[in-house]
């Protein structure tokens, strides 16, 4: 197979994943909170809470709570790369709108998000690797614990 076909199925396929994992999981948000950026005012509510309910299930010190809150910040800045540009249901939409899918158009629209990613993936990754590393070794247990359970609903009960 030709490189550049290779290529285009590749960024066809991204932009399918991409935009319809966005598109899925929009409906599960709270009201007003879907696929677009929420307000600096929410957001803060919600790294509050997560910060809280993290930190009292893990028995975090105020240290470890502080790094928890750099990881949420770069989460959010990661989402709010991602989202940035527009509606991506409409987007899909208009790539199939006419007879042939806009190739140079899905490009366009995955290339935003593929740079956003790889710019903003070492600074999350940094955040994360801090704050895992700032646990203590049954702190680490139990964040291992959770993520073994989240397949089967996570920390919920």
């Amino acid at each position: 197979m030709k490189r550049w076909i290779k290529r285009t199925l590749i960024g066809v396929f991204g932009a399918s994943v991409l935009f319809g994992g966005l598109a899925a999981c929009s409906h599960r948000m709270h009201p007003g909170m879907g696929w677009q950026a929420m307000s600096e005012e929410d957001a803060a509510k919600m790294k509050a809470r997560l910060v809280e309910r993290v930190g009292s299930r893990l028995d975090l010190d105020e240290a470890q709570k502080a790094r928890l809150g750099v990881v949420a910040d770069k989460l959010r800045e990661q989402r709010n790369a991602l989202v940035a540009g527009g509606n991506p249901r409409e987007e899909m939409q208009s790539l199939v709108a006419g007879s042939t899918f806009d190739r140079a158009k899905a490009k366009a629209l995955v290339d935003p998000k593929t740079t956003a990613i790889n710019d903003k993936s070492p600074e999350l990754i940094a955040a994360f690797g801090d704050f895992y590393d700032s646990l203590r070794p049954e702190q680490q247990a139990k964040v291992r614990e959770f993520m073994n359970r989240r397949g089967r609903h996570g920390w919920r009960g």
